[in-house]
């Protein structure tokens, strides 16, 4: 019995600890709240993070599957144009419905068609125009599956709002953390900022959730933000309202004059669009490569480029370049659309669009880290690894000072 009422003692005492000399009220409360939300929210954290750091490769493990495919010997020769690709499926009966041709030179294309009001993708080689066949999809249930544990801890709805909760108190976390973190003198900046790997385990242990959390502080910070636009709409009118944009629930109202002109316009756009599905059978379509040509004046620079042919849903040719010619080197999607005549339609560039706009269009590139490509991913897999590793950085921590309290 008292060995019972010595642990319920000491485990009140590390977890309402008293306020230490020369520390300020709002770094004690701060500290209490980051050990409470720590503990409450640490299990959630780390399987959140463990999928995540699975999930961010998996685009390269489904290359990597495909590799026969996905990768081809560079040759000396021309590539097949788009309008090769396109007569050679006519001859098998298959109608193309778009092309995705890439930048690098050692890449296949990605092709679409339909057949006997089937769709299918294929990967061709740019060189023979050799089918190569449709991709390996055995990982994609194993993708689902932590996908789901990364978004609803396979629970479903209430999974979804556990792991937001816990999302919520890690953002907290980090904030709380990073008051921490601040040294209360400039000559211990350094120590702050060092790992001493010479030390005993508890100060190694100590360093590596301090240290490691001041450094991925705001990247952690973004990830788990932009994971939380994904699950709640407040966080996501927040943002969006933060960025220049309408509150989710003032979009549909048109009350000024800009409002009325772009109402105006959209409208415009589609009695353009209905008159050109209209008279989708009745033109003759324009050469894909004319199309590909003024594309590229358009947008003068070289980029993967994915061709969407004119359909039941869609009249116009739709051409989108990934523009990866910024200083960070990020994916930026351009796009442009044509008639069926190859006359000019509409260009909508991301670098013409409102902040809001830009964020809402690159939300999961930037929770997932593909934006910049493998570098970002493999950035990313190394924070969310941290991230992984600070709850039970902090419960060691915090489950050895119990420990001497308790004894």
């Amino acid at each position: 019995m008292l060995s019972i009422v010595m642990k319920v003692s000491g485990l009140k005492k590390s977890l309402i600890r008293k306020k230490r000399k020369n520390e300020s009220r709002f770094k004690y409360i701060m500290g209490l709240i980051h050990l409470w939300l720590g503990l409450l929210s640490s299990v959630v954290i780390i399987v959140v993070c463990l999928s995540g750091c699975i999930y961010a490769f998996k685009n390269q493990i489904t290359d990597l599957l495909n590799k026969d495919k996905v990768f081809v010997k560079e040759s000396k020769g021309e590539k097949m144009s788009a309008e090769y690709i396109q007569k050679k499926l006519n001859d098998e009966v298959k109608t193309l419905t778009s092309i995705t041709i890439p930048v690098d030179k050692s890449r296949s294309y990605v092709v679409s068609y339909s057949q006997n009001s089937l769709d299918k993708a294929v990967y061709i080689n740019p060189y023979s125009g050799k089918d190569l066949g449709t991709a390996d999809v055995s990982m994609s249930r194993f993708f689902e599956v932590i996908l789901d544990i990364h978004r609803n801890l396979m629970m479903g709805n209430v999974g979804r709002q556990i792991n937001g909760v816990a999302v919520l108190m890690f953002c907290v976390l980090l904030f709380s953390g990073f008051v921490l973190w601040i040294p209360q003198k400039l000559k211990l900046l350094k120590q702050a900022l060092t790992i001493k790997w010479s030390g005993k385990f508890q100060r190694l242990n100590y360093d590596l959730h301090n240290t490691l959390g001041f450094y991925t502080f705001l990247i952690l910070f973004f990830m788990a933000v932009t994971g939380l636009y994904i699950t709640y709409p407040w966080v996501k009118n927040m943002l969006i309202v933060s960025l220049g944009g309408d509150s989710i629930s003032n979009i549909s109202g048109v009350d000024s004059k800009e409002d009325s002109d772009a109402f105006d316009s959209i409208f415009n756009d589609m009695l353009s669009r209905q008159k050109e599905k209209s008279q989708l059978k009745e033109e003759k379509i324009v050469s894909l490569q004319e199309i590909l040509d003024k594309s590229d004046k358009i947008l003068p620079y070289n980029a993967v480029t994915t061709l969407e042919l004119p359909n039941k849903e869609n009249p116009r040719f739709v051409v989108t370049k990934i523009n990866t010619d910024n200083w960070l080197g990020a994916m930026l999607p351009d796009e442009i659309t044509f008639d069926k005549k190859g006359n000019f339609k509409s260009k909508e560039l991301f670098s013409e669009k409102p902040l809001n706009k830009q964020f809402t269009s690159l939300a999961k590139p930037l929770h997932t880290g593909e934006i910049l490509g493998l570098k970002s991913v493999i950035l990313y897999f190394i924070v969310c690894l941290i991230g992984f590793s600070l709850p039970i950085t902090g419960f060691i921590f915090w489950f050895h000072r119990f420990r001497k309290i308790k004894g």
